[in-house]
């Protein structure tokens, strides 16, 4: 069902809200099986750990032998964030790591980090991928969030999710961006328990509606 009703009373957060280097997600067992202990934390104040941060990058950015695991690369953004906040610019944290670690890759990579905790919940649980991620950081604002929940609804490609953000970047809107891939902003597939889906059935045409609009309805309530 897909559903347009009025803006929240509030906005989400789209950006970081935890300390750059904090293994908030990675250190969450729930999520990734890994306890806190476990998880590597990159401190920008502390030279040691910087030091560590850049290590980290260096063999991040020349190994492709861990593409496929989501904890560790979510570690390496982690490290690029941490390494260019105690460096200052992407210039600097490129030139201490070294290796194949260009400004470029430094610079998407610390934009994976700062995506807000909902979304890198998902990369961290591998139902975005992680190159998905880089695509979705790109953007601003809410067009992050938008992009990100109808990629996990429409099953998006990386493919598609790139030219989503490009579009978005040059102009467009979500809506229109995704239209263009054959994908409807706001639409999600439920399913409900017997007892609720008969209600919201009865409900809706009762009041000679949509479903969508009495679940919209019920949504709106619940969050303020």
């Amino acid at each position: 069902m897909s559903h347009e009703g009025p803006d929240p009373p509030t906005d989400p957060p789209t950006d970081r809200e935890s300390p750059v280097g904090e293994p908030v997600i990675r250190g969450d067992p729930r999520v990734t099986g890994q306890r806190p202990e476990e998880a590597v934390e990159f401190d920008p104040d502390d030279p040691e750990s910087v030091a560590r941060a850049a290590e980290t990058v260096r063999q991040f950015a020349g190994d492709t032998a861990g593409q496929g695991d989501t904890v560790y690369m979510l570690r390496g953004a982690a490290a690029c964030a941490a390494l260019v906040r105690g460096e200052g610019s992407y210039r600097a944290a490129a030139d201490r790591a070294g290796g194949e670690a260009t400004v470029a890759f430094i610079r998407k990579w610390s934009r994976v980090h700062d995506l807000p905790r909902s979304i890198r919940m998902h990369v961290a649980m591998g139902h975005i991928a992680p190159t998905a991620a880089k695509h979705i950081a790109r953007v601003s604002g809410e067009a992050r969030l938008q992009i990100a929940w109808a990629a996990l609804d429409a099953d998006m490609t990386v493919r598609q999710v790139r030219s989503v953000a490009s579009a978005v970047n040059d102009g467009a809107s979500v809506g229109e961006a995704l239209a263009a891939e054959g994908v409807t902003l706001g639409k999600i597939e439920l399913e409900l328990p017997p007892g609720a889906y008969q209600e919201l059935r009865r409900q809706a045409a009762l009041e000679g509606v949509d479903p969508a609009d009495v679940v919209a309805d019920a949504l709106e309530g619940r969050f303020e």
